[in-house]
């Protein structure tokens, strides 16, 4: 069991480039090959660089940034759906990733089917997961339609089913990118109580999210990146109030 205090989440000098696409244009392919494919055409996007952080277990911390800040290539780094160009990350304890709605769901299987192919996914034993289920569905919504092939799914019930199931899982460290801005809102503040309950137990909170006034009243940690680098560290209405400030000198 991982004790409250240690260290849940590290980063070191993390780098993260994509390349955004191939060609330019054709006349610029002629004359690349022309000089015998000398040069590289690709545009490439330095999405993070040399990224540091540290996140203690049982903290509660809102990622923020503008859009294309790198906020949800953080998360998936953390998370493991993407590695790293260079750097390091490191968690400790069980992680639950909630990165994008339906993400590692089967479309031909039905939603009863997911929940066990996803708790495997997140480290649930079949047991575990016999003795959760009732819950999982009550907590999802989901009713009658627990059998039905997910690729039937509105947006909404593939995120009520997905949050359900993670939240299950008992993570010590709990990643949510832009989730809860799906669904009603019944569910989001449903979400939202079960997101202070589990930081009430002691879990690793780490949420991005436009929503400012959720993140201030969730979270009590802001970490503001701005083009791929951490800006700002601090108490999170500290945070906030420059990243609110940064937008309004852009408008």
């Amino acid at each position: 069991m991982t004790a409250r205090g240690d260290v849940a989440i590290s980063c070191k000098k993390l780098r993260k480039q994509f390349v955004l696409r191939h060609t330019r244009s054709m006349k610029e392919a002629v004359v690349w090959l022309v000089k015998g494919r000398k040069g590289d055409l690709s545009k490439k996007f330095m999405a993070l660089t040399d990224v540091s952080l540290e996140v203690k277990q049982g903290e509660t911390v809102a990622l923020l940034g503008l859009n294309g800040s790198g906020k949800s290539t953080l998360l998936k780094l953390i998370s493991g759906v993407l590695q790293p160009d260079g750097g390091t990350v490191h968690t400790r304890g069980r992680v639950a990733g909630l990165i994008e709605v339906g993400a590692g769901f089967h479309h031909d299987l039905s939603g009863r089917d997911n929940v066990y192919l996803n708790g495997a996914i997140l480290g649930m034993t079949e047991k575990q997961i016999d003795d959760m289920f009732d819950s999982i569905v009550e907590f999802s919504e989901i009713g009658e339609f627990i059998d039905t092939e997910v690729k039937f799914y509105s947006s909404g019930m593939y995120l009520r089913l997905a949050f359900s199931i993670a939240v299950h899982t008992d993570p010590e460290v709990f990643l949510i990118d832009e989730i809860l801005a799906v669904g009603d809102e019944p569910f989001q503040r449903k979400c939202i109580a079960k997101i202070k309950e589990l930081s009430d137990k002691g879990k690793t909170l780490f949420v991005v999210s436009h929503d400012l006034d959720l993140v201030s009243t969730v979270c009590e940690r802001g970490i503001l990146l701005e083009h791929g680098k951490v800006l700002m560290d601090g108490e999170v209405h500290e945070v906030v109030a420059a990243l609110r400030q940064r937008s309004s000198n852009l408008k």
